[in-house]
């Protein structure tokens, strides 16, 4: 399901403000600030379908490369969203990649210049008892907002008569990272095609 959006210059800074912010909060990378981006984007604003939210986040996550490749789809979707869908053109196109652009400047600017500044120094002062105080002290925080997120992903799957065979995928593919040695992609590989089989 695709949205009609009409996005104003200041719809579009808000974006990247948005983003701008959620940077400084990834500790651990972009997807703990998910929960936040869905209120902004799915919630405030409607400028994604929940359906739309989902599937970048699980797309990007199922993709080779780095985790916050999720950000770019969302500004892709949103962009998508104001220029009437994949119908609009080459005008659609632009703002789709304008709203790519916009996600990621904001998202990857402040966290690329505070991660390479405060990397340079803490090596430095690695055996300060502050330094290794705020590493322990960040575990937990980066644990409890990653719950959050799996948290807001599973809010949509939450029928038991509809959804027992996603649960019970899940489970399986807990028990086989935790117990086995069995490489990722393999299990992934395996989603896919009970996904495509129509199990899940």
């Amino acid at each position: 399901m695709m949205l009609n959006l009409q996005l104003s210059v200041g719809d579009w800074l808000a974006l990247f403000n948005h983003f701008l912010s959620l940077s400084l909060l990834a500790v651990g990378g972009a997807i703990i600030t998910a929960p936040d981006m869905h209120r902004f984007l799915v919630d405030e604003n409607q400028w994604l379908t929940e359906q739309q939210f989902s599937s970048s986040i699980a797309l990007a996550q199922s993709a080779p490369g780095p985790n916050v490749l999720f950000v770019g789809l969302m500004g892709w979707n949103v962009g998508l969203n104001a220029g009437a869908g994949l119908g609009g053109g080459w005008i659609s196109v632009a703002l789709s990649a304008l709203g790519m652009l916009t996600s990621l400047l904001g998202i990857m600017l402040p966290s690329s210049v505070l991660t390479y500044t405060t990397t340079r120094w803490a090596h430095k002062h690695r055996n300060n008892r502050g330094v290794r105080a705020f590493k322990l002290g960040m575990a937990p925080v980066v644990i409890a907002l990653l719950v959050s997120t799996g948290w807001l992903l599973t809010a949509s799957h939450n029928d038991p008569m509809r959804d027992w065979p996603l649960w019970v995928l899940t489970l399986v593919a807990i028990g086989l990272v935790w117990r086995t040695r069995i490489h990722l992609l393999w299990l992934i590989g395996a989603g896919a095609l009970l996904g495509a089989t129509g199990f899940v």
